[in-house]
């Protein structure tokens, strides 16, 4: 046929064909979930130190070992209260004329999830002291440091932001770790990332393949199934507090030893594991744990009998019955 023998015909033809297809398969669908698609109501953008934080995010390589998306599976459910929707990624634009949108969905999971880590640990000095040497919290973390992102000053003033970075982690013994602005707006951006809630009335997507409860918690087969204390601290409280309990002079106190873990008062005990606590002096915010982890009685208590049992601490347990009730007061408390 003439037409396979004319170059400009069917390199015409071909480039005719493809131009069609790009435009039916990937422009006028993308057209169509950004005319669609648009942020929660709850959406509340981001600051400029935010914004900032974003890009020194993608700069950094961050997008290459964290997701931020919930996919559907029961396995993601410890990263986020829902799946991850199309709204959730309506703001995300091109990065400039040059350079398209970043892939923060991430392409694989070689750390933790970021969709929610500003509810799950709201903390800026633990990410402070995560960037400097992710070790310092995470003794098991391969994550690569970023000490640039710090400066060691022999007289911080007033308005630096001191990081409490433990002997064996410096360099230089003399001076103080002070956070650059590249560092604050950095964590910004990480205490920016909070799943939205969807509006009321909007029934969130399911988790699927939901694991079956292990027979094995608690007391065995034919006991209780009470929920695991020591994954629920490992999962919730050892990046803080770690491993031994012994936490990290300066920015998180210790467990070991405890008067608040080993003592009588209870309600101020199961106060601090939902609500926080900022009343210590020289140490950090705790966040919200409980509240933002959704914990019922039973995870309350199976976390306290943990740390009242662990490292030492030799005190006495507690019942579901109790925490209950507590749990009543202390969130009545806290709602007014």
């Amino acid at each position: 046929m003439e037409w396979f023998d004319n170059h400009k015909k069917l390199f015409t033809t071909a480039f005719l064909f493809f131009g069609i297809l790009t435009l039916v398969v990937a422009v006028l669908p993308a057209l169509y979930n950004q005319k669609n698609n648009k942020p929660l109501p709850g959406w509340y953008g981001l600051s400029p130190e935010a914004a900032r934080g974003k890009q020194l995010f993608i700069a950094n390589g961050c997008v290459a070992c964290h997701t931020q998306q919930v996919r559907e599976v029961e396995m993601d459910k410890v990263w986020g209260n829902r799946p991850s929707l199309a709204a959730d990624y309506a703001v995300n634009k091109r990065t400039d004329f040059w350079r398209n949108t970043a892939t923060l969905m991430g392409t694989e999971r070689t750390g933790p999830d970021l969709t929610d880590i500003g509810d799950r640990q709201p903390s800026i000095d633990w990410h402070l002291a995560h960037l400097y040497n992710p070790r310092i919290v995470v003794k098991e973390s391969i994550m690569p440091a970023y000490p640039w992102l710090f400066m060691t000053k022999t007289n911080p003033t007033a308005g630096d932001k001191v990081v409490n970075v433990p002997a064996e982690f410096r360099d230089d013994q003399g001076g103080k770790v002070v956070a650059t602005q590249d560092a604050l707006c950095l964590v910004a951006y990480l205490q920016s990332l909070k799943q939205i809630k969807l509006p009321d009335g909007t029934t969130a997507p399911a988790f699927l393949y939901k694991r079956e409860a292990s027979a094995a918690r608690g007391g065995g087969s034919g006991g209780s199934q009470e929920p695991d204390g020591k994954e629920l601290f490992t999962a919730n409280c050892q990046s803080c507090h770690q491993a031994n309990g012994e936490g990290l002079p300066g920015a998180f106190p210790p467990l070991k030893g405890s008067s608040v873990v080993n003592g009588t008062d209870l309600q101020k005990y199961a106060d601090i594991i939902m609500h926080g606590y900022n009343g210590r002096p020289g140490f950090g915010t705790m966040p919200p744990v409980g509240t933002n982890a959704g914990f019922t009685e039973h995870e309350v208590t199976a976390i306290m009998n943990y740390e009242r049992s662990s490292w030492g601490n030799n005190a006495p347990k507690v019942t579901p019955e109790q925490i209950k009730a507590i749990l009543s007061v202390v969130n009545l408390n806290n709602n007014k």
